[in-house]
């Protein structure tokens, strides 16, 4: 078997990996392999690499996918952590070309935070952008008030 690819590690075209390509979904398996190899051995390689060198007030890590990375942020930054789920009908999302794939979307880096976490913060992004406008703007004013 050959190594899961990394963008870094295997010469990747980063840019087409952050779409819903074909390019991507050739490997997709193999990406999601790697990185549960990487947090086998260390829970917390991804999210110090997400706040690395980063020194706003405020900063959005996105995409955490596992209750592990909600855990390890929790433990290092304590109550100022809020956690932000965006939610999207399965309707909206077949519209957005999102096709469900038995073994990728049923893993828990895709479904990982669908239960066990009380999130702070639960955002409806169906399509509708003055709804949507009006939940961050709600959000951002509370951050603005945590400062």
């Amino acid at each position: 078997p050959t190594d899961p690819p990394s963008p870094q590690e295997h010469g990747l075209d980063f840019e087409r990996l952050l779409d819903a390509s074909a390019y991507k979904e050739r490997f997709r398996q193999d990406m999601i392999r790697w990185g549960e190899e990487k947090r086998r051995a260390d829970p917390g390689f991804f999210c110090r690499a997400a706040v690395q060198g980063a020194l706003q007030p405020v900063w959005v890590v996105s995409d955490t996918r596992r209750l592990s990375d909600v855990e390890w942020f929790r433990a290092t930054y304590g109550d100022v952590v809020q956690t932000v789920r965006v939610v999207a009908t399965e309707e909206t999302r077949k519209r957005r070309n999102w096709v469900f794939v038995t073994g990728v979307d049923d893993a828990e880096s895709e479904c990982g935070l669908d239960q066990g976490v009380a999130f702070d913060w639960v955002i409806t992004n169906d399509g509708d952008e003055a709804a949507l406008g009006e939940q961050l703007e709600v959000l951002v004013q509370s951050l603005h008030r945590g400062l």
